[in-house]
């Protein structure tokens, strides 16, 4: 062969080989166990596999994110450069279900041009990417590929908005059921929100989540126009016009929105995307993703105080049985306090009427604030105060030094009802101020916590959730099931203020709206066993004084529960049927299960007891409490590691035991 055909050859052929490793690189990651495998395509674009055990998770996927002006990070990537690291480490957690997380993962991290690029990493239960940028100059963000690809039509369990704050698109309470349906039985107009459940084959489920969302807007869920088995995100636009919703007057809502949804510093980390897998259901009662990929507090929580809230609103004000007008009043709040000082609850709330609902420096005549901090200090009290997001947000850090200063331990900020991008940063700034200010806060009208929680922990509590409150308006019989879904799903994202605690108790067909005597649905022991079940550093009692003091059996039970755990243990579960889990404080366990509408018997041991030698203080369903509710029966028993305990559950039933070293 002449010299220059030679090299003319080898020129067309190094070229080819050049053009083949622009056009498909491939780089894998696996899980420390081995059983999470992700693979990433880099082409013309992005695509991210999962498949767990060699089942398909999510086929091949794209992802990137485009920007204003039509550059797509993500996308025409003319280098990539890999770095793989492991990670094996325990995370102090700060007012959780546990004290300590192991953190173990490896992550593969790949960087384009610019600095910029995806981390990736594999979790022996979770997989998950994010974004990263290194610009100098503000980046407005017009849109970002998030998709779903699925091998079959799974159904899936996810809640769509529906309550439209003024028929807003992006604007609801995130207080919904959660419908189980195919992918491709979608409404493709329809909004769904995270977190969301996805019924894989071989019983495995996958839960979407995103954790660490800062300064940036969250996911909703569409079905995808072009592949019946996807689904992929929209985010809401930004807000370039607010003001009062028309309905209720309360909310702030966007009026008109930009054509792009954030404007973020040129060089930052985006939110993580998560799929959580399980083999078995109850593995999704006790999982930590979202607070192992959140940013870690920078706050100091001496001063931080977790406990119980004695609530008003739920119960109408309404207690009996004493020589004063009960109602929004300073007679009314001290009954209050003098039973949360009886039972060792470490608050009481003022809800909506303490003052004017735009104005908070404008009290009601009824109510003398100053004396109410003063009388709840002398019985160990704290005082947490309701507000709009919207009246709040007018003057956070005066707000926040005023009530301070006077004594307040906190606000509720309700009525959020949005999660773009301007909500989210809201949400963060309110949290660093509330902090400065030695305030907590539990945000209501609220998307799900996607790692909030953990950079400021001062967020004590979230909504974020369609709670009890809604039995003052609705009787839907639903609710038992909805209860037994929230812990694989809600609740993955955080903890939840779902507002337990009825002592007016239901069976099915029996419940009837209420705003004064409102009833739940289930047994007595179902509301008791949510005090262990669902995570909640601030845990409301809904009921009145007056009902718990005519049950002061079980409010002695639910007194005796912390809010915070040192250890959970997920023991058994099945997803909108029934759950089981065991939570430790010091050498007391406290153990719970709860069901739907349908009754069952479930056994379990108690190994994870420290040898023998325990009480159990146990509250199970009567034998009678499939026609009256209300009914239960308490039993001490011996228990030890090798103990087995044979559950019985009524309809909307529960179990609940307090187990103590003797």
């Amino acid at each position: 062969m002449p010299v220059k055909l030679f090299f003319s050859t080898l020129f067309l052929f190094l070229f080819a080989q050049n053009v083949q490793s622009q056009k498909a690189k491939s780089f894998s990651l696996t899980s420390p166990d081995g059983k999470i495998a992700v693979s990433i395509s880099v082409t013309d674009n992005i695509k991210w596999s999962v498949t767990h055990s060699e089942d398909i998770v999510i086929l091949p996927s794209a992802i990137s994110i485009e920007l204003q002006g039509g550059e797509v990070i993500g996308r025409n990537i003319k280098s990539v450069t890999s770095k793989k690291r492991t990670v094996n480490q325990v995370i102090n957690a700060v007012f959780y279900k546990k004290k300590a997380i192991i953190d173990n993962f490896n992550e593969l991290t790949l960087s384009f041009k610019n600095g910029e690029g995806v981390i990736f990493r594999a979790y022996n239960e979770a997989a998950a990417y994010r974004f990263f940028t290194s610009r100098k100059d503000e980046l407005i963000i017009r849109s970002e590929q998030i998709e779903y690809n699925f091998n079959k039509d799974y159904n899936v369990m996810i809640p769509f908005t529906s309550d439209l704050r003024d028929g807003e698109r992006y604007s609801c309470s995130f207080e919904e059921f959660y419908a189980d349906i195919a992918i491709s039985k979608i409404n493709k107009d329809t909004l769904g929100y995270l977190p969301m459940l996805v019924k894989l084959d071989n019983n495995k489920k996958a839960v979407i989540l995103e954790a660490d969302v800062q300064d940036y807007p969250c996911q909703f869920i569409q079905h995808h126009p072009a592949n019946d088995m996807a689904l992929k995100s929209t985010f809401a636009p930004y807000p370039l016009e607010e003001a009062l919703g028309r309905r209720s007057r309360i909310n702030y809502l966007a009026t008109k929105r930009a054509d792009f949804i954030a404007k973020v510093k040129g060089t930052r980390n985006f939110p993580w995307r998560v799929l959580v897998v399980s083999v078995q259901d109850h593995e999704l009662l006790n999982n930590d993703i979202v607070q192992k990929l959140s940013a870690p507090p920078t706050m100091e929580t001496s001063w931080l105080k977790p406990g119980k809230v004695a609530w008003d609103w739920w119960n109408d004000w309404n207690i009996s049985k004493v020589d004063f007008r009960a109602g929004i009043n300073n007679d009314t709040y001290k009954y209050y306090i003098d039973f949360a000082s009886a039972n060792k609850l470490e608050y009481i709330i003022l809800d909506e009427g303490w003052s004017d609902d735009w104005d908070l420096t404008k009290l009601k005549n009824q109510i003398n604030l100053q004396e109410l901090v003063e009388y709840g200090k002398q019985k160990n009290v704290g005082l947490i105060l309701w507000s709009t997001w919207y009246a709040l947000q007018r003057d956070i850090d005066g707000l926040c030094k005023r009530y301070a200063d006077m004594g307040i331990k906190g606000f509720k900020v309700d009525f959020l009802d949005r999660n773009d991008q301007k909500i989210v940063a809201s949400c963060y700034e309110m949290a660093s101020i509330a902090a400065n200010h030695h305030l907590m806060l539990d945000f209501h009208g609220m998307f799900a916590p996607q790692g909030l929680q953990r950079t400021w922990p001062n967020v004590i509590n979230f909504e974020g959730v369609r709670g009890m409150e809604y039995s003052k308006w609705s009787a839907d019989d639903r609710v038992p099931a909805h209860e037994v879904s929230i812990p694989y799903l809600r609740m993955m994202g955080g903890p939840l203020d779902y507002t337990p605690g009825a002592m007016r108790n239901t069976t099915k067909g029996n419940a009837r709206p209420s705003n004064s005597l409102p009833v739940s649905q289930g047994t007595r022991c179902h509301q008791l066993a949510m005090y262990i079940t669902y995570e909640a550093p601030l845990q409301m009692l809904a009921d009145n004084p007056t009902a718990y003091k005519e049950n002061q059996e079980c409010t002695d039970f639910i007194a005796g529960i912390p809010t915070v755990f040192d250890s959970s243990v997920a023991i058994a579960g099945e997803v909108g049927q029934y759950t089981a889990i065991a939570r430790r404080k010091g050498d007391t366990w406290y153990v719970a299960a709860m069901n739907n509408w349908t009754a069952r018997k479930i056994g379990f041991n108690l190994s994870f007891l420290n040898g023998q030698g325990y009480k159990a203080e146990i509250f199970k369903d009567g034998i009678n409490a499939d026609r009256d509710a209300r009914d239960y029966k308490k039993e001490i028993q011996n228990v030890g590691y090798n103990t087995m305990m044979n559950v019985e559950m009524k309809p909307g039933g529960g179990w609940a035991a307090i187990i103590t070293k003797q």
